[in-house]
């Protein structure tokens, strides 16, 4: 194969993902690059990129708290936080796993959104919880990583609730958000 050749099929391969790229911005889909920024699609139709901005955030939760946690991740986003959460950062096809794998790894705060639902159901929610649990073990003992956070009374894991601090979001969700935000403010998880 000529060298032309391979050059072809690596722009090829780059013209492909430019597309998919277009593809979903057009759809009204954001495209975010960990640590990097975001690309969106402003209401005039022009592609704009938002660096990011703040620490790094990730929110887990259960499928039925989608609706409590995107409005968790609207609010920490305006108080100048990078949130992370499945449903607005992964891009079709990608390997979620994985994503939501590196994603935990390369946060500053990992905030499991505790529910009775959460609480009762298997699935991915346990696995992020415990994944983070691990990460946690390796960041010096000062430092917070885990920030528990109660969207309803649900009695949490005898592991959480004693060794961690949590926040309620009820019966007062403006003062849960301000202990959070002051939570995530207050500490520096990427200095020395």
């Amino acid at each position: 194969m000529s060298r032309t050749s391979e050059n072809n099929g690596a722009n090829n391969g780059a013209d492909d993902v430019v597309e998919v790229l277009r593809q979903c911005l057009a759809e009204g889909l954001s495209i975010d690059i960990e640590s990097v920024g975001t690309f969106r699609t402003d209401a005039q139709g022009h592609i704009r990129f938002l660096a990011a901005r703040g620490k790094r955030v990730f929110l887990a939760y259960a499928i039925e708290d989608v609706a409590q946690v995107e409005a968790l991740y609207e609010l920490l986003e305006k108080a100048g936080f990078h949130p992370w959460m499945d449903r607005k950062k992964l891009l079709p096809g990608q390997n979620w796993p994985r994503a939501i794998d590196r994603a935990i790894s390369v946060t500053d705060f990992f905030v499991p959104c505790f529910s009775r639902r959460a609480l009762e159901r298997t699935g991915r929610f346990h696995a992020e919880l415990r994944y983070a649990l691990e990460r946690a073990q390796e960041w010096p003992l000062e430092k917070t990583f885990v920030v528990p956070l109660r969207l309803d009374d649900c009695r949490l894991p005898r592991q959480i609730t004693t060794q961690l601090q949590y926040i309620d979001l009820f019966p007062n969700p403006a003062a849960g958000i301000e202990r959070l935000i002051a939570a995530l403010g207050a500490t520096n998880p990427t200095s020395s």
